[in-house]
């Protein structure tokens, strides 16, 4: 069996997986997302670590009840953002969430000169503010001490793997963004001249090669109760491994991560980077050297759902219930679902996007606002995958998709099946299928694709949501001049 790991924006948790897929046991622990004014938002390395090496700890103890033995530690975890560290992975700093939006005048800054699409015709990256690349600039310009100081600057799950086996190393997956050109797996140094970072080039590490293991320290084993040496895989991170996690196997398929955002992405064969129009979504490198990743990573999703429910007074457990409660088309109300205080990063950049509700009046309910919600998430999850070129089945995971009525909304709003694993955990066991690809065992990936649920579209909704969709993309056009930056 494999402990899979995956180290969310606000709950880790560890599964003991074994090779039929199945989860044997599941533990999670919150971790702290501290908002700051300015619109920081960081992580305490430490504290993350700590809620990393309790759920290890339960899971192994699990483990060694089952007398089963664990054959690897496989981890995943959140990308973007900036993790700085010292030589012994100390943090320099709190570590910076992909959620922050302190570089949003870096972001303006550079939109304006055309750094920002040139780096996107470099490496296919589009940036937004609590990307690496603008956190970077923005340290440099107003914190370059905190640069002095790191060794490495790097991601979430990196961080991790240097604390339990020493090795400074990132996956390609998160190297991809935004300093790497994703057909050659390598940084390209014109993408760091372009933002003015190429004296910093030294603190990104290396990508690990495909199928690579390190191996857990002595001290960090008898901490969690397992072997000495034991391979740990360092990746890749949530996204790439939902999408392989919930069974995206053939080229033009997508995966639909329902989390605190839409992930919405499309296994593509060739990287195909646009020098026109929008500069938004990222191409990953996947463990795998002939495949790729196009991702459209909304900044919209759950933590919209939980903001609409806290404003009505309800919670998740109503959700299906209030869904219940009104009709497709939420009495004639409309939403648009911007909220993040960092804007929008796909399918297109600007992070003065905000969010709206339209239509209201003296009859609107409170689940007419949850279902428009909910109808306008479906909406961008739309428009995101028909972005990243979705020609193939969907497959869905994370949290959101726990609710029935809207996964239905889902399937109604995309005009396709949507299918959910019937494990939970979709990262954490793409991350264990990586690491069994890389001990050299792989596992029957169509036996653990075959273990799903399908949530099929509805006939008689399907035209009314056609409609719908086409009206939520003339609202989103009529929305877009008026968000400027708040003086």
């Amino acid at each position: 069996m494999i402990i899979g790991v995956d180290i969310g924006t606000s709950v880790t948790k560890a599964s003991l997986l074994r090779r039929d897929g199945t989860a044997l046991v599941t533990h999670s622990r919150r971790s702290t997302l501290h908002r700051r004014p300015g619109g920081r938002v960081e992580h305490d390395l430490v504290e993350v670590l700590d809620s990393a090496r309790a759920v290890i700890r339960d899971v192994a103890a699990a483990a060694e009840r089952a007398d089963e033995p664990v054959e690897a530690l496989a981890l995943t975890g959140q990308g973007d953002g900036l993790w700085l560290r010292d030589a012994d992975g100390e943090p320099v700093g709190p570590a910076i969430s992909w959620l922050d939006a302190r570089a949003t005048g870096v972001l303006d800054r550079w939109r304006g000169s055309g750094v920002e699409r040139r780096l996107h015709e470099l490496t296919g990256a589009g940036l937004f503010p609590g990307s690496a690349g603008p956190l970077l600039a923005h340290l440099a310009e107003h914190e370059p001490e905190r640069l002095e100081q790191a060794v490495v600057a790097g991601y979430c799950v990196d961080a991790i793997v240097q604390r339990l086996t020493g090795e400074i190393t990132v996956d390609v997956s998160d190297a991809s963004l935004p300093f790497l050109d994703p057909r050659t797996r390598t940084y390209s140094a014109e993408a760091l001249r372009t933002c003015g970072l190429d004296a910093h080039a030294g603190l990104l590490a290396e990508p690990a090669p495909p199928k690579t293991l390190f191996a857990l320290t002595a001290d960090n084993a008898r901490m969690l109760s397992l072997p000495s040496g034991l391979p740990v895989s360092a990746g890749p991170f949530d996204l790439p491994a939902c999408a392989i996690g919930s069974g995206v196997r053939e080229v033009g398929e997508g995966s639909l991560v329902i989390g605190t955002t839409l992930g919405c992405q499309v296994l593509r064969d060739e990287v195909e980077i646009s020098t026109g129009g929008e500069t938004a979504g990222m191409w990953l490198a996947t463990p795998l050297p002939e495949h790729h990743l196009r991702v459209m990573p909304a900044m919209v999703g759950t933590a919209n759902l939980d903001w609409v429910l806290g404003m009505v007074g309800a919670d998740t457990d109503e959700l299906d219930t209030m869904l219940d409660g009104t009709e497709p088309g939420a009495g004639g109300v409309g939403a648009l679902s911007f909220l993040s205080t960092s804007g929008e990063r796909a399918p297109f950049v600007d992070p003065h996007a905000r969010g709206q509700f339209t239509g209201l009046s003296l009859e609107t309910t409170r689940a007419d606002l949850v279902r428009a919600m909910c109808e306008a998430l479906a909406y961008a999850a739309r428009h995101n995958l028909e972005a990243a070129g979705l020609t193939g089945e969907v497959s869905a995971c994370g949290g959101g998709a726990r609710s029935a009525r809207w996964s239905q909304i889902f399937a109604d709003v995309l005009g396709r099946p949507l299918h959910l694993p019937q494990e939970e955990g979709a990262g954490a066991r793409g991350a264990a299928m990586t690491a069994w690809d890389a001990l050299g065992d792989p596992v029957d990936r169509e036996r653990w694709a075959a273990a799903r649920w399908t949530v099929r579209p509805r006939a008689e909704v399907v035209g009314f949501y056609e409609r719908g969709y086409r009206e939520y993309l003339a609202a989103l056009d009529r929305a877009r001049p008026h968000w400027a930056p708040v003086s």
